[in-house]
């Protein structure tokens, strides 16, 4: 496939790389009722595309230091990685190891909310060929590296940045609400991914998965402004 050397790709990790949510919803279920928390649908909703810190005070409530935050939110996702490990390689998203070695020499990003050691669980722990997925991005941008996360767009402009291009010639690839909204305030063009929802509103092109044959039409199609 060929992508124009003006633009720029940059993925989400969950929903986007490996099809997670539902292991999520799973660990916050489970992890909550160790303290007496019904996970509710709603909650369910309410995480998706958000970073720890805010989904630790929706759930626990906002009178909790920061201490408290970090450690709900670490042995939370503690819990996710012991229950996500058995079923890691089956959980990515269908055909995106591919995609990822057919558009090997354009400039590929990735940006998520996620914390450092889940980035590091699944870029270490899952190989494309005989690379590890990490050697797929140029850049790598986690949580940690901003201080507001999506739906602020941050995360974007910052990996927009490292990687050399303005975001309107990056293409993102989303699947929750708040990184739709999150690329589109940082300019970038938008490929939602229907893991997570059924339907998106402002974005350029929507997929079920990586096998999807319109968008490497789409992408050969796009041309830097």
């Amino acid at each position: 496939m060929m992508i124009q050397s003006g633009i720029a790709l940059i993925f989400d990790l969950d929903g986007v790389i490996v099809n997670s949510n539902p292991v999520h919803q799973e660990a916050w279920r489970v992890y909550n009722q160790r303290f007496g928390i019904a996970t509710d649908e709603a909650m369910r909703r309410r995480m998706y595309g958000r970073r720890n810190d805010e989904i630790v005070r929706d759930f626990f409530g906002e009178g909790l230091e920061a201490g408290q935050v970090i450690a709900h939110g670490a042995a939370k996702e503690r819990l996710y990685r012991e229950m996500m490990a058995p079923r890691l390689a089956e959980s990515l998203v269908p055909g995106v190891t591919d995609f990822l070695q057919r558009v090997e020499a354009a400039f590929t990003g990735l940006a998520t909310n996620a914390e450092p050691a889940n980035v590091d669980f699944v870029l270490d722990g899952i190989r494309v060929g005989a690379r590890p997925l990490r050697e797929c991005f140029r850049v790598v941008v986690d949580g940690h590296q901003v201080s507001r996360p999506k739906p602020d767009p941050e995360v974007y402009l910052r990996t927009a940045s490292l990687l050399g291009f303005d975001p309107r010639n990056c293409v993102i690839f989303e699947d929750s609400y708040a990184g739709v909204e999150a690329a589109r305030a940082a300019g970038a063009r938008v490929v939602g991914v229907k893991t997570t929802h059924s339907e998106f509103k402002n974005i350029d092109l929507s997929v079920d998965d990586f096998h999807n044959p319109e968008l490497e039409k789409w992408l050969e199609a796009q041309r830097p402004v």
